[in-house]
């Protein structure tokens, strides 16, 4: 009964999926009956002016998206607002398809929601999941305590901004680590544009997804609450995924100066694992799964329930907030073993902000602290295709965090700000086996630890040139503490305590965001002299890699984003329609410095050169049009002797829709429509020339030609 179910949603998708391929190939034709009714997806997200027109109204605890780009604008560093216009009207999966046009992030696509997100190559030969970066929901961590995490706790859809805040802009969170921060800011009741949303995709290899949001504000109280339903057989064989993800979240106005949000979330995450392959393989044979992932029948299924709250108090003299939050996360997970855990995460956070005259000067301060702690129990067991065999593991991984920051911006002029921060933490990771004597009857039991702790400061400069245009420079310090991916590796089938040293940076970055008439830009370059990186190295692509600290890197870069809207640069009278170009371009340039076995090789893990062009028309109508072109003109080393290199590709894509009259519309989203075999992602290795055939197979195929449909009902 449950496959005729499934078959019989998948039909009603697609009978869906036909409409609207009939109502966006007749929209040209249309009559201007169909009246746009929605706000322009195609507005200009780039920093400063951010165009984020719509009814938002905002409350102390989600301010509209009009005041987070003034915030953002206010910082002298690498910041990015990206408002959710920009991809909800598509097929929105993954961090991937948030982040698309954002210069400077790198999110390698392995299959279903898998994906690697580094910053600035922070925790590039990372092979999976996170780290050096933090992700936030509202401004509360979703990582584990030990820094470490995966993105399946974040639902596309049910967002209306993220924030990207890269290197040492991220110390207004308390994050000091090198890649940033990256916040996804919820849609509550009180900032959504329309109360109710309907939504169905479908597409090929299986692809349905499912997703209904509603939300009611009665006096002083909203609530919304949104759920998506995803499953896939996967493009490539033993890929198939079932994503169900949960949100809701229900504000409070007990004053006009005191507002709560409490936050829920449940995520259940089913996804069957292909695993890597080699380079031969990946560019021509990208859909079979390797023999390990087969045999072994690996795959994660992880539960994630998240409780948060969020209160606000406006003072005589400035702000505070209070967030608390707590995450109950169980894993399943069968690779080289099976891997099971069951933890909490726990945290809560003060933050003040004021603004006040100091010494004639304005002055803008903000303190805050952040207690955060978990614990996990860490079990692994011989993998019998899947299913557990013998215990071989057994281990208890606890983290405790505390940290404080302050932050001052003291307006020399109205035009220039000086920035001063710093940031003080001192973090605890600790693994214990107790002694087990079926398991161990000659160990003892074994408790190991290791501390971090420092201080980190930041100074910068703000000059507004004009009201539109802003020049930035700062330097900061990051300290990355390893996390128990990093601190328990694998030798010899047993899991071995690694006291590893953290890693240390100190970067300068020096930038311009600005907007002249129809365009808009951003561009940063930044260097990071780097002590003790952690690098990854495979042995076998069934195994966690191992990690070593490298005694001197180099990270260098540019992040460019720039638009320009065509018909107002022409002095055209387009009466409401729209052609915007778009290009975003990120140089990587990460290197060791004077390594005594590596030189000044090249770091493995990402390409030099990433770009992405788009040119997006909309009509008065409501119907839009957008192809662009994905192009890495090189591949990235895939060893750190740089002795093996995946090959560049271009990839040709295409958007389109119509918004047409009673909240109904419909879109295409079609990727990679040339078909185009590439290299999407890769795990690191030391060096290909001398590895075992076993070691060469870090390589993830990139998906073929993907076309999804899709309706939209808001209400």
């Amino acid at each position: 009964m449950h496959f005729l179910f499934i078959a019989a949603r998948r039909r009603a998708a697609w009978l869906l999926a036909s409409s609207a391929i009939a109502a966006i190939i007749q929209a040209p034709c249309g009559q201007a009956a169909l009246a746009q009714t929605a706000p322009d997806a195609a507005a200009d997200v780039e920093l400063p002016p951010i165009d984020v027109k719509g009814a938002e109204q905002g409350s102390l605890t989600a301010p509209a998206n009009e005041a987070l780009a003034a915030a953002l604008a206010r910082r002298p560093s690498a910041v990015s607002l990206v408002d959710a216009r920009t991809f909800a009207h598509g097929s929105a999966l993954t961090m991937r398809d948030m982040l698309k046009d954002t210069p400077g992030v790198q999110t390698g696509e392995r299959y279903g929601q898998e994906q690697r997100l580094s910053i600035r190559g922070a925790g590039l030969a990372r092979g999976y999941h996170l780290r050096g970066v933090e992700v936030l929901q509202d401004g509360i961590p979703v990582n584990n305590a030990d820094g470490s995490g995966s993105l399946y706790q974040t639902d596309p859809l049910s967002a209306r901004a993220v924030e990207v805040w890269r290197g040492g802009a991220a110390l207004a969170f308390g994050s000091t680590v090198l890649g940033g921060a990256v916040n996804v800011v919820s849609e509550t009741a009180r900032t959504a544009r329309t109360p109710n949303l309907a939504q169905v995709e479908a597409g090929g290899d299986g692809f349905l997804r499912e997703h209904l949001r509603v939300s009611k504000v009665s006096g002083p109280v909203d609530m919304l609450v949104s759920g998506s339903w995803t499953s896939s057989d996967g493009y490539r064989d033993h890929s198939a995924s079932i994503y169900r993800q949960f949100n809701a979240n229900l504000g409070w106005e007990i004053s006009d100066r005191v507002e709560t949000r409490f936050y829920l979330g449940y995520f259940d995450t089913r996804q069957k694992l292909p695993g890597s392959l080699s380079l031969y393989d990946a560019l021509h044979a990208p859909r079979k799964a390797s023999l390990a992932a087969v045999t072994g029948n690996q795959s994660r299924e992880e539960r994630a329930f998240r409780i948060a709250n969020t209160t606000t108090v406006q003072l005589d003299a400035g702000q505070f907030d209070l967030s608390t939050w707590a995450i109950r996360k169980t894993l399943d997970h069968p690779i080289f073993q099976v891997l099971a855990q069951d933890g909490w995460t726990w945290g809560v956070s003060p933050r003040y902000a004021q603004r006040f005259s100091l010494g004639g000067f304005d002055n803008e301060l903000v303190v805050g602290a952040r207690l955060s702690g978990g614990s996990t129990d860490a079990k692994q067991y011989v993998n019998l295709a899947g299913r557990r065999g013998a215990l071989t593991v057994s281990g208890v991984q606890d983290a405790l965090n505390l940290e404080a920051w302050a932050e001052n911006n003291l307006w020399l002029t109205r035009e220039l700000a000086l920035v001063a921060g710093v940031k003080a933490f001192n973090s605890l990771r600790e693994y214990s086996q107790p002694y087990n004597a079926a398991l161990r009857p000659s160990w003892a039991a074994r408790d190991d630890s290791a501390r971090y702790a420092g201080v980190n400061p930041k100074i910068g400069l703000l000059w507004r040139v004009t009201p539109d245009v802003q020049l930035f420079a700062n330097l900061t310090r990051s300290v990355d503490a390893p996390d128990f991916t990093d601190l328990t590796q694998t030798f010899a089938g047993t899991t071995v305590f690694t006291p590893l040293r953290a890693q240390k940076a100190w970067t300068a970055e020096a930038g311009m965001r600005g907007a002249m008439g129809p365009v808009a830009w951003e561009a940063t370059f930044y260097r990071s002299a780097i002590r003790d990186e952690m690098l990854a190295y495979t042995v076998n692509p069934s195994i966690p890699a191992n990690v070593f600290n490298a005694p001197r890197t180099t990270h260098q870069g540019v992040e460019l984003a720039a638009s320009v809207d065509l018909f107002r640069a022409m002095g055209f009278d387009a009466s409401g329609s729209r052609l915007v170009l778009r290009q975003a371009w990120t140089w990587n340039d990460f290197r060791f410095d004077r390594d005594p076995v590596y030189g000044d090789n090249r770091l493995a893990g990402a390409p030099e050169h990433v770009l992405r062009t788009s040119l997006s028309w909309r009509r008065f109508d409501g119907f839009y049009v957008t192809p662009s072109i994905d192009w890495v003109p090189a591949g990235a080393w895939a060893d750190y002797a740089n002795t093996l290199k995946t090959p560049g590709y271009v990839l040709l894509n295409l958007e389109a829709g119509l918004e047409a009259d009673e909240g109904l519309s419909f879109f295409i989203d079609a990727r990679n429509l040339a078909n185009r075999r590439h290299v999407s992602d890769l795990s690191t290795i030391a060096n290909a020339a001398t590895a075992p055939a076993s070691g060469v197979a870090v390589f993830y195929p990139g998906s073929g030609r993907t076309v999804r449909v899709g309706a939209r009902y808001a209400f």
